[in-house]
């Protein structure tokens, strides 16, 4: 291996497990500073501590559909444990876990988002670009 070889692998080299960490923080998964999303749920064109374009990458779907995976795994059998162990008042627990679902929901999707287009960044998954 010459040094052009080996320097072009540890420049191109990138962890998956330390970008999904900085991607779940909503921060730029290759410096770990700047912002990665902006206005909630927008990922930012070009990371503004690196510069790293972060524009091609797209998560559609898939932050809502874990964010549900998770949520309901999470709320299903902790609704089954308080009714059984404590019987409260139908309206009780409906507000109760109404509201635990949403706040779990917000708090969950921009970090899954930030999660997977940190995967995507990793893996160098890149799209086509940006379109006039």
């Amino acid at each position: 291996m010459t040094d052009q070889t080996v320097d072009a692998t540890v420049e191109d080299d990138r962890p998956t497990k330390q970008a999904l960490t900085r991607g779940f923080r909503c921060k730029c998964p290759n410096c770990g500073e700047g912002a990665l999303l902006h206005s909630y749920l927008k990922v930012n064109d070009e990371c503004a501590h690196c510069g790293q374009e972060l524009f091609h990458h797209r998560a559609d779907d898939g932050p809502a559909y874990l964010t549900i995976l998770i949520v309901g795994h999470l709320l299903a059998p902790a609704l089954h444990v308080g009714y059984v162990h404590w019987r409260p008042d139908p309206w009780t627990m409906a507000i109760a876990f109404s509201l635990g679902c949403v706040a779990l929901s917000l708090f969950l999707l921009p970090r899954l988002k930030g999660a997977i287009v940190a995967y995507q960044w990793a893996r160098k998954m890149h799209g086509f670009g940006k379109t006039a």
